[in-house]
């Protein structure tokens, strides 16, 4: 009888670093990784456990002193666009989505570049060369897929021909759902309020797949950064207790 069990995942945790987000605070990460046959389920299991996934590394804050960062997951198979954002798809009703491999582009890079440029230039990733984006991209192990958002021009589809790219989202499929890994979009184009559209494109991929979450990361109570990410409502987050329902009007 084969008695041989699965390999358990070995977790390892970083050395403290400035917080990113918080003044004055340090943070610490717990991580392993994500590779092998088993690699997507492990994804799944983590994700719904507060980790996030960059390349094939699976993290999640493991901070000494503070306890800010709080997974947010959208109830997608509840939500119904307000009259802002039902603003916002108005604004963008001439923006085509396109569900694609996981591959990286020049177009893209370029993109990538001038929105660090301009929201990131003292961030850890203000210096990723196009090698670094292809990697970031190309290093996974799960069922990750690129979405590109793309203006619809006459003409646009025929042949090579392709509307200007807007924003890009790297995205994994998830059992229960979508969760964005990363994103990034034109910044100077503010009236679209594209990092926005993107999420309720992905609330409407969720629901058209008939899964009932997206996964939008962490969220930081008093850090501007991250404020967005409560407007999507309904959506639970990650408590001791388990996913709790958000209730916007006790966030005092």
């Amino acid at each position: 009888m084969n008695t041989q069990t699965t390999p358990s995942p070995q977790f390892y945790l970083t050395a403290p670093a400035t917080c990113p987000y918080l003044p004055g605070q340090m943070e610490r990460k717990v991580f392993t990784h994500l590779v092998g046959p088993r690699a997507a389920e492990m994804n799944d299991l983590l994700t719904q456990g507060g980790f996030r996934r960059s390349q094939n590394i699976a993290y999640r804050p493991a901070c000494e002193t503070c306890r800010a960062c709080i997974s947010v997951r959208i109830l997608a198979d509840e939500f119904q666009a307000g009259r802002t954002m039902r603003r916002v798809l108005a604004a963008n009703a001439d923006v085509v989505s396109t569900l694609l491999p996981a591959q990286p582009s020049t177009e893209q890079f370029s993109l990538f570049r001038r929105y660090l440029d301009d929201r990131h230039q003292r961030g850890g990733m203000s210096d990723m060369s196009a090698l670094d984006y292809a990697i970031m991209v190309e290093d996974t192990h799960v069922n990750t897929r690129i979405i590109e958002y793309r203006k619809r021009e006459p003409g646009a589809g025929i042949g090579e021909r392709k509307g200007e790219l807007l924003a890009v989202a790297l995205t994994d499929t998830m059992s229960d759902g979508l969760s964005m890994v990363y994103s990034f979009f034109n910044t100077h184009l503010a009236r679209r309020s594209l990092g926005t559209f993107m999420i309720l494109d992905h609330i409407s991929r969720t629901q058209a797949l008939g899964l009932p979450h997206v996964y939008l990361g962490y969220w930081v109570k008093g850090s501007s950064k991250m404020g967005y990410k409560t407007r999507f409502q309904p959506q639970e987050h990650l408590t001791p207790r388990g996913w709790e329902r958000f209730d916007p009007a006790t966030d005092i």
